[in-house]
C-alpha cells in the first residue's frame, strides 16, 4: 500500500489536484482511498458527487460507538473510496484534533483492511502544520509527501513551512518530501521563481499543471477533469502526474528530503 499526503495552502488547488489524481490512478487500475483532512470537508466532492459529504467527526457526534464504515466511507468515481475527516463545531474545538480523532476512528473500524486500497491519498491543509495537520507526516500514515504550490509568494511561503516540518519529521524516519507540483497561476517568471524555491527546499518540481478552463468546467459538473473530459489535454496531464508520482514513490533513488 502506497501512502501519499498532498499538502498545500488553502485555495491553491490542492483538493482539485488530489481528486484528479485519485481518478487518474483509478483509471490506471489502482484502488484508491482519498481522505480529506480539511474542516471544510470538500476534498472529495468531485469524486463522490454527494451534496453534503458525511464526515467522520460528524458521524461520531451523531452515532457515537455505533458508527459503522458505511457511515463514513463512500465509493466515488471508478475504484475510489472517499472519506472526509470533518472538523469541530465552528468556534469550538481544534480542527487539528479533529483529524487525529478521525484517523483513530478509521483505524478502530479497520477501514484499510476492509477496503484494501493500493493507494491512500491524504489531502491536507497546509496553512498551518500543527500537531493535527501534521498527523499524516507521522505515526506511520503517509510515507510520501507532495506539495502543491503556485509561484505566488504566500503559496511558496506555506510550501517552505511544510518543507521544514517534513525535514523535522524525516529525521525520525517518518514521511519524506518527494517533490512539488506547480499548479500554474501564470504569474510573472512563475517557473523560475518556483524552481529557486524548490532548490532551497532540497526538492524539485515534478509536474507543471497549466491553468485551463476545463478544470472549472468539470467542477461545474461536480466531476473531475478525468471523468468530465477524459480525452482532454488536462486529463492527460493529470494521468502523467499520476504515473510519475507512482514511479517516484516506488523508486528508492527518487527525490526526497
Amino acid at each position: 500500500m502506497i501512502k501519499i499526503a498532498i499538502y498545500g495552502k488553502g485555495g491553491i488547488g490542492k483538493s482539485t489536484t488530489a481528486s484528479n489524481l485519485s481518478a487518474a490512478l483509478s483509471d490506471l487500475g489502482y484502488r484508491v482511498m482519498q481522505i480529506g483532512c480539511d474542516p471544510k470537508a470538500d476534498s472529495t466532492k468531485n469524486l463522490a458527487r454527494i451534496d453534503k459529504m458525511p464526515t467522520v467527526l460528524g458521524q461520531i457526534r451523531e452515532k457515537g460507538v455505533s458508527i459503522k464504515l458505511e457511515d463514513i466511507v463512500f465509493q466515488g468515481y471508478g475504484n475510489t473510496w472517499c472519506v472526509e475527516a470533518g472538523g469541530p463545531t465552528p468556534g469550538i474545538g481544534c480542527a487539528g484534533r479533529g483529524i487525529i480523532a478521525a484517523f483513530e476512528q478509521l483505524e478502530r473500524l479497520h477501514a484499510y483492511e476492509a477496503f484494501s486500497p493500493d493507494i491512500v491519498l491524504y489531502d491536507v491543509l497546509g496553512d498551518v502544520v500543527c500537531g493535527g495537520f501534521a498527523m499524516p507526516l507521522r505515526g506511520g500514515y503517509a510515507e510520501h509527501v507532495f506539495i502543491v504550490s503556485s509561484g505566488e509568494m504566500m503559496s511558496l511561503y506555506a510550501a517552505c513551512n511544510i518543507s521544514s516540518a517534513i525535514q523535522n519529521f524525516g529525521k525520525r524516519g517518518y514521511a519524506k518530501l518527494r517533490g512539488l507540483i506547480l499548479n500554474s497561476r501564470n504569474t510573472e517568471n512563475e517557473v523560475e521563481t518556483v524552481q529557486k524555491a524548490t532548490s532551497e527546499m532540497g526538492t524539485e518540481i515534478i509536474k507543471i499543471i497549466p491553468r485551463c478552463k476545463d478544470v472549472q468546467l468539470a467542477e461545474e459538473k461536480r466531476q473531475t477533469v478525468i471523468e468530465a473530459f477524459p480525452e482532454s489535454e488536462m486529463a492527460a496531464c493529470y494521468r502523467d502526474l499520476a504515473k510519475h508520482m507512482i514511479e517516484v514513490c516506488t523508486n528508492e533513488k527518487s527525490t526526497g528530503i
